[in-house]
Order: structure tokens, then sequence, then C-alpha cells
């Protein structure tokens, strides 16, 4: 039996109902699988049912609005989804067929164990590698990759790729660390590493916002290893990014933060917004420094709509 969403020169093994591995992994990207493999990054805990996780996507109005505007009948993937959370809510009460794409097998049981347990029969769970590049060219309707390629060999590389299984007019969500709104964790970063885990630690708890919040031993666990001891990371810019859309064939829909230095607006996320120019993009981008998205570790996200051929 052919899936929908594996070329057809892929070879891939069934672990379970709806669950489904490539084991062609690029040695980078084992690096990284076997890194997340003892922690699993976002964690499950106090998430005991679907109504938790729903609460969790609704406090995030991108989120919320991104899922109703898609509306049902799409196909999409979440590329390094991880714990997979964000590609059972994209599935859950829609119509809309999920595959959550990882190297970690560890972090993908979590997801599939949890849809499991509330019966989601449409969100699909794959083990691979982009590399490999598995998956049918122009297939599907969404592809969602935040926090991912940046841990790869060759972000520009990866971004290529799945690039490749965007179908014509379907939207890329691209997340990855910014270069400038990631100073201050460069900066915690380098202090950590310089006074060692054991005193690095204590400092980060004092100095870091998110480790700040009243979140649970395992959280500041996970945050901490994904934030300052990932074996891969590199930064970016929009503009770099801006660059990549253009060269794959995709226009610029909006940006988080905004292009434009205009304040965020969730309402028609997938209505065209301002791409302003060079110096209010850079400007847009330190001033992340002073935001939120500064604090919890400077990801941007940059999506856009493939033309049509």
């Amino acid at each position: 039996m052919k899936y929908f969403f594996f070329k057809d020169e892929t070879t891939y093994n069934k672990i379970d109902n709806n669950f489904y591995s490539v084991d062609k992994i690029d040695h980078i990207t084992s690096q990284v699988a076997d890194f997340y493999s003892d922690f699993p990054f976002p964690n499950y805990e106090n998430l005991e049912n679907i109504k938790d996780l729903s609460i969790k996507l609704e406090s995030n109005v991108f989120l919320k609005n991104f899922k109703k505007e898609i509306g049902f009948g799409k196909k999409i993937i979440e590329v390094g989804s991880g714990t997979s959370q964000l590609s059972i809510m994209l599935a859950y009460n829609t119509n809309n067929s999920v595959i959550a794409f990882d190297p970690t097998i560890e972090s993908l049981k979590l997801g599939k164990e949890f849809a499991d347990k509330i019966n989601l029969s449409n969100c699909f769970f794959l083990k691979g590698d982009i590399f490999s590049d598995p998956i049918e060219h122009n297939s599907f309707d969404i592809v969602w990759c935040t926090g991912v390629l940046h841990h790869t060999k060759n972000t520009r590389e990866a971004f290529n790729i799945i690039s490749k299984w965007l179908k014509p007019g379907g939207i890329m969500v691209l997340g990855l660390y910014n270069k400038y709104g990631r100073l201050r964790t460069n900066i915690r970063q380098l202090i950590y590493k310089v006074l060692g885990k054991y005193i690095g630690k204590k400092y980060v708890l004092l100095f870091d916002p998110y480790l700040r919040k009243n979140i649970s031993k395992a959280k500041i666990n996970a945050w901490i290893n994904d934030q300052y001891e990932h074996p891969v990371e590199r930064s970016h810019t929009i503009d770099e990014t801006l660059k990549w859309f253009n060269d794959n064939g995709i226009d610029f829909l909006n940006s988080i933060p905004s292009a434009d230095l205009s304040d965020e607006d969730f309402r028609n996320v997938l209505i065209k917004k301002n791409i302003g120019n060079p110096i209010t993009r850079i400007f847009s981008q330190i001033k992340m420094l002073f935001t939120n998205l500064g604090t919890e570790g400077g990801l941007f996200i940059v999506y856009g709509r493939k033309k049509l051929k």
C-alpha cells in the first residue's frame, strides 16, 4: 500500500497504526535525534487530555486563527514535530490529514500515545530525516517548520528540500532563531559555558526570564538542555529567509515580528501584509530583544504562499 505522503521509491517500515519510519538518517540529524531522545521537547507534563492541549492552543492567537483560517480537508506536514502537540491540534476536530515528521522516535512515541488516548485517527507519525527527502513533492497544502532547521547540518539546503513538498498555492510557515532577537540568549549561553554546567545552571535560573516563571522541574531541565546544551545551532535573519522564499517560488505573506514595524495583527493571518524594507526589518528584529519573542529564545516566523505554476 502506498501512502500519499511517500515518494514511490521511498522504503519505509510500519511501526504501528499510523506510525512509520524511514531509516536513512544523516549523522548530524542522528546526533540531534539522540539529544532529544533524552529530553523530548516539549513534554506532555500537565496535559492529561485534549481539553488541556486545546487551552494551550487557544492561548496563542496566531495558532488559533491559523487553524481556523486554513479550514478543512487539508494535507499538512509539521517538519520537526518533536512530541507533535501542534500536529495533534491541527488534526483534532477536522478532516485534515496531518503528518508529524521528526527524527526522534522517543518524541514521536509520546505524541502517538496521546493521539491514541484521544482516538485521533487523522494524525500520522513519521520518523525520518529531511535530507533523505522521503516525501512526495507537491503533496502538501501546508508545510509547517518552526524551531527546527537551525538545528540541521544546513538550514538553506533543508529549506530547499521541504519547499518541494509544498503544493503550488500552499502555505509555508518557517520559524528560526533570529541573529538579533537571540542575542540575550547567546550572551547567557556564553556565560553558561564559561561557568560550567553546575554553576551555569544556577546562573540561568536567575537570569533567564522563562525559567523565572512558575514551571515544573521537568520543564526547567528541558528548557536548559534545549537552549544551553544543544549540539547544533545557528541563527538567521528575515532578509535571509525572504531570499530563500523567493528562490523557491514562495511569496511573502507576513512575519512575526512584522516586517514593517507595525503592530502584529493576527486577524486574517493568510492575507498578505506589508513586507517593509531592509531598515524596518532590521529594527523590527532588534525590537525582539525587548519583547516576549526575545525573552523566550528569539524565534522569528516568516510565512508565505507558493506561487501557482
